[in-house]
This record gives C-alpha cells, sequence and structure tokens, in this order.
C-alpha cells in the first residue's frame, strides 16, 4: 500500500529550502559579480577577469588584505591560547565554585554585547594606554586589531574547547602521572591530543571572526592599517566596484578551504559527521 505523503513535513522541507536560498544566494551572486567587467559592481558589463587584475594592482586593496590576515591570524593565535587554558579550566573545575560561575558569566556576557558597545568601551581604553601614559604598542594599529579582535574572540574558543574535553575522564591523566609522566608531558601527550579538534575548530572561529569584524576595526584602526571589512565599508560612499567583490570571493573560497582541512582533520582523528559539527559548534 502506498504511503501517504505527510503535507505539514512537505511544507517545512519547502520553508527550509526557501530559507537556505534567503541565505546563500547573495553569497553566490557576489560569486557571479566577482567576474564583471564593468566599472560598478551593481552593473554588469560582461564576463571576465579585469576585477581580480586591477584588485591585485590596487596596493590600497593588497594593504587592506594584507592587515586583515594578519590581524585574524594574531588574534587566532592568542585568543586559542588563551581560550584553551580558560576552556581547561572550566571542564576541570567544579560548575559550583564561585570563579567558573563568574568566568562563565564574563564570557557570556562578552559574546551577547553588541559590537558597538565593545567598540566604545576599547578606544578610550587604548587612546588612555597609549597616548596618556605612553605605551606605544597600543598605538600601532596592528597590535590594536589583534587585540580588540581577541576580545571578542576568545569566548568562542573557551567554550568550544570546554564542550570537548567536558566529560573527559580525568583519570586518563591521572594515570600518565602514575606511569612517572610529568605534568607537562601529561598534558602534551594526552589532555592536547584529546582537546586538539576543539582547539583547531576554536582557531579556525576565531580567524573567521576576526575576518568578518567591522565595528570593533573601524573604531580602532589607525591610518595605515585599514582591514578589508572597513575598506568595503567606507567605500559604499563612492560606490563599489567588482574588485571588491573579487577579493571578497578570494577570501570566502580560502575561508571555504580552512573550514575543509579542520574537517579532514577530524575526520582522519577519527571523528564521525555528528562529532564534527559539534566540535565546530561547541556543542
Amino acid at each position: 500500500m502506498k504511503q501517504r505523503t505527510d503535507p505539514i513535513k512537505l511544507l517545512l522541507a519547502a520553508l527550509s529550502i526557501l530559507v537556505f536560498l534567503f541565505l546563500f544566494l547573495p553569497i553566490v551572486v557576489i560569486l557571479i559579480y566577482s567576474f564583471n567587467n564593468g566599472t560598478l559592481l551593481a552593473a554588469w558589463n560582461e564576463f571576465g577577469f579585469d576585477a581580480y587584475a586591477a584588485a591585485a594592482k590596487n596596493s590600497v586593496i593588497r594593504g587592506s588584505v594584507i592587515t586583515s590576515l594578519l590581524a585574524a591570524a594574531g588574534s587566532a593565535l592568542l585568543a586559542t591560547v588563551l581560550g584553551t587554558l580558560g576552556g581547561l579550566a572550566l571542564a576541570r573545575a567544579k560548575s559550583q565554585k564561585l570563579w567558573v560561575i563568574l568566568l562563565t558569566a564574563i564570557l557570556g556576557l562578552t559574546m551577547v554585547t553588541p559590537e558597538i558597545v565593545d567598540a566604545v568601551s576599547i578606544l578610550p581604553w587604548f587612546v588612555t594606554l597609549g597616548t596618556d601614559l605612553g605605551i606605544s604598542p597600543l598605538n600601532n594599529g596592528l597590535v590594536r586589531l589583534v587585540i580588540a579582535h581577541t576580545v571578542v574572540a576568545i569566548a568562542v574558543v573557551t567554550f568550544i574547547v570546554r564542550a570537548r574535553m567536558k566529560g573527559i575522564d580525568a583519570s586518563l591523566e591521572e594515570a600518565a602521572e602514575d606511569l612517572y609522566a610529568s605534568k607537562w608531558h601529561a598534558f602534551w601527550q594526552v589532555t592536547f591530543p584529546i582537546a586538539a579538534p576543539g582547539i583547531l575548530a576554536g582557531a579556525l572561529m576565531s580567524f573567521t571572526i576576526s575576518l568578518d569584524n567591522t565595528i570593533v576595526s573601524s573604531f580602532v584602526q589607525v591610518p595605515g592599517s585599514t582591514p578589508w571589512p572597513v575598506y568595503i565599508f567606507s567605500s559604499l560612499k563612492v560606490g563599489l566596484k567588482p574588485e571588491v567583490a573579487a577579493v571578497s570571493a578570494v577570501m570566502f573560497v580560502l575561508t571555504l578551504l580552512a573550514l575543509a582541512v579542520v574537517a579532514l582533520v577530524l575526520r582522519r582523528s577519527g571523528e564521525s559527521s555528528k562529532d564534527i559539527a559539534a566540535t565546530m559548534t561547541g556543542g
């Protein structure tokens, strides 16, 4: 007997498809318009690679992209180190302890605080320390970007690493110490391999968060260290050119490649698809 199709399931499936199209269709459009040989992004002229060539020759665009990549790499490194320490500490401590509750609340507050509030708070702090107190490194635009982006990303890394290590039997580390391994060797040979997928996922997330940061970056940047999102935002005043779509397409592809590398590493470490998704989302 032929089974009847549930109309509610069909409706939900159709709505899901529409939602995904709504979310991803603009990205597809940008990828297509990156091959526009016209002078304006929105006015299609003809198919070609002029936008990519023009972007490669534009020193301002190259400088903004390099600044974004350096800031993203620096903030990813710093956020990963601090977030890993915080995640391991939270995973090993009892949840009833006061410092655990306070640290979790502070990190959670960091994640939900609007970026405009972060920007308005961080900028006077940099001015006070860098100008008034004479701490010259804080007057450097790249240093400012790395610190500001780390503040935003560190909570993400911490929660991903904590989720990865939560429930892992602490007796594994104790067994290593019983075999006369120092705490340092026990960490590198037992704890780190277990936490590595979460650390790698957190590093990637913090890297992409930094690349995407516009509001905080526009506040803390100094002349000569304009990141790519701020360059795009300032270009809106005169009209976007196809070069913007070309560089955005390249960075999008690089992000996908980085995500694929992380997924491949997790797969080779024996993770299932469900475990990979949980690790990447901190679940």
